[in-house]
């Protein structure tokens, strides 16, 4: 297709289906990781051979650290034929989800996974859309089911412990940073949308599935390959006219 997209947390879970579904499909990837290494991950998971992993390119980046937004435009800046057409803020830190032992979260938990969610695709968006030379096009932000409702308690054997609440909180504020977005962008022809997915399978045990089937209309959680349809949907050209909107792809969890 000729063009470039830029996938935030590309070996991760959900990251990791997105890449590997955008190489394949012929696209130019760059995306993000903590550590070079865990590209080779999308090979032992079966998502890409080496010789598609080597199409890759990757920025090894903390979004966490300061000066981790530099790093990014400085990579962009400086290989200004990877400006991406399309950006998909997927990132996420599993350290930012902890929770204390009485289930409360810390102002460091809460501030820190509102930087991955919120400030960071923010500064992306601006850095990006107002460089010269940009290309952006589209970009895609990856919300939840717990940014439109709350935690299930019913879901959990150990609720406080499992739930923390500054997730919750952050995912609710990237659909409205998507709205904002819409509006702000809208001049420069920039589409900005929000997916929020469900849960998907791959961390849980079979008690909880049989949970999580319960509280489902559809009962069952989503398979990780699932993750892709709404993305790639966004991306392409037949999303023209969409913009500032959250797709649901839950298996009806929200409807009730």
């Amino acid at each position: 297709m000729g063009k470039n997209i830029f996938i935030t947390g590309g070996t991760g879970k959900i990251g990791g289906q997105l890449v590997a579904h955008f190489v394949t499909e012929g696209w130019q990837v760059v995306t993000t990781t903590r550590k070079a290494e865990n590209l080779e991950k999308l090979v032992e998971r079966g998502l890409l051979n080496g010789e598609e992993v080597k199409k890759i390119s990757l920025i090894e980046v903390d979004f966490l650290h300061k000066e981790a937004i530099q790093k990014v435009l400085t990579f962009f800046e400086s290989k200004k034929e990877l400006y991406p057409h399309i950006i998909v803020n997927n990132a996420r830190s599993l350290s930012t989800l902890g929770v204390e032992e009485n289930g409360t979260s810390s102002r460091k938990k809460l501030l820190d996974e509102y930087l991955i969610d919120v400030v960071v695709p923010y500064e992306l968006a601006m850095g990006l859309g107002y460089a010269k030379g940009s290309k952006l096009e589209k970009i895609i932000n990856i919300s939840s089911i717990y940014g439109l409702v709350p935690f299930n308690p019913n879901l959990y054997t150990n609720y406080p412990h499992s739930s923390p609440i500054q997730y919750s909180l952050a995912k609710a504020a990237t659909l409205q940073l998507s709205k904002e977005l819409a509006i702000r962008l809208a001049d420069k022809s920039i589409q900005v949308n929000t997916v929020s997915y469900g849960g998907v399978k791959g961390r849980v045990d079979e008690a909880f599935l049989e949970r999580y089937a319960k509280l489902c209309p559809e009962g069952v959680m989503l398979e990780e390959e699932q993750v892709i349809g709404p993305v790639a949907f966004l991306a392409s050209d037949a999303s023209k006219g969409i913009t500032g909107q959250n797709i649901i792809q839950d298996g009806g969890w929200t409807t009730w």
